[in-house]
């Protein structure tokens, strides 16, 4: 706790220093999910850039995945997430990238979040935002039992779908299924999409490439559907950004020369999405869409 209170109060001081508002307690209205992934670096500055962000910007905070570097140790998170994002920690919903894994069973990810991570050794969950259902899921596939139709994870995740039964739906995780950047697509996480999809879901949020892209709705298969998933990379929480590599089909908008964190707005029927550029950069990606209208 008193590294948070101390992170808390030396980020505040430099956003003071830049000239941006501080604010500490939630608007009221309809909730806000703003987050990137592949964040902190010790010794960089980009995830301090970011969490200055976060601390003028009100809601729900989520992570991408690869949170610390290089290997998601407890003191990679102790030393380098916590002293910029770690003042954003009691609204946090973090989820696990690979390098997480560098560090057996992810044990600094769960020894830092604790429940908040989700269940040990499992790392995905859900819980609910207004009136959205949000799925934070673990893509390292190997780790937890597998990603296909059948696995652990998947099971869980139809299940859940059934069960909670929302007008909108929203998931994240760390590797994306579409990707124009280094990494590019992972066929993997396919059944994510495909258990997704069936149920209407209208947003996927991913990290895992050093760059922001924005898709326009696809089925799981990649083909154009005014009923598909609109799918975000945002790896641009702190880590050294990348070019881009094949550009993918129906990727609409693409940058990866800016930090910054995506920010949507999760009204009853619908979502504004806005890429929130570190200061003094000027890109930017705004958007409204309508979701679940599709649902009978």
């Amino acid at each position: 706790m008193w590294r948070r209170l101390l992170a808390a109060s030396a980020t505040a001081a430099a956003i003071l220093a830049i000239g941006l508002p501080v604010t500490s307690v939630a608007a009221a209205g309809d909730p806000v999910l703003v987050g990137a992934g592949d964040i902190a670096v010790c010794g960089g500055s980009g995830d301090s850039q970011t969490a200055a962000l976060l601390a003028r910007i009100p809601g729900t905070v989520f992570t991408a995945g690869d949170n610390a570097y290089p290997d998601g140790t407890l003191a990679n998170y102790q030393d380098c997430y916590d002293p910029t994002w770690g003042i954003a920690f009691g609204r946090t919903r973090p989820s696990l990238g690979n390098h997480e894994y560098a560090t057996s069973g992810a044990a600094g990810y769960f020894g830092y979040f604790g429940a908040r991570g989700g269940p040990a050794g499992k790392g995905y969950y859900a819980y609910n935002l207004g009136t959205w259902r949000i799925y934070v899921l673990n893509s390292n596939c190997s780790k937890v039992g597998g990603c296909g139709a059948t696995s652990p994870e998947v099971r869980w995740l139809k299940s859940d779908l059934a069960a909670h039964p929302r007008r909108c739906i929203l998931a994240y995780w760390h590797h994306p299924l579409f990707s124009s950047g280094y990494h590019g697509n992972n066929s993997a996480v396919r059944p994510f999409w495909d258990a997704l999809y069936a149920a209407r879901a209208d947003v996927v949020v991913n990290g895992h490439d050093h760059d922001y892209e924005r898709f326009a709705r696809q089925a799981p298969s990649g083909s154009r559907t005014t009923h598909g998933i609109i799918e975000f990379v945002v790896g641009t929480g702190g880590a050294e950004r990348r070019p881009f590599s094949t550009i993918r089909a129906h990727s609409v908008v693409r940058n990866a020369t800016t930090f910054g964190v995506l920010k949507l707005t999760l009204h009853a029927g619908s979502f504004d999405w806005q890429f929130v550029p570190e200061e003094g950069q000027t890109f930017t990606d705004t958007g409204a869409g309508k979701a679940c209208t599709h649902r009978a």
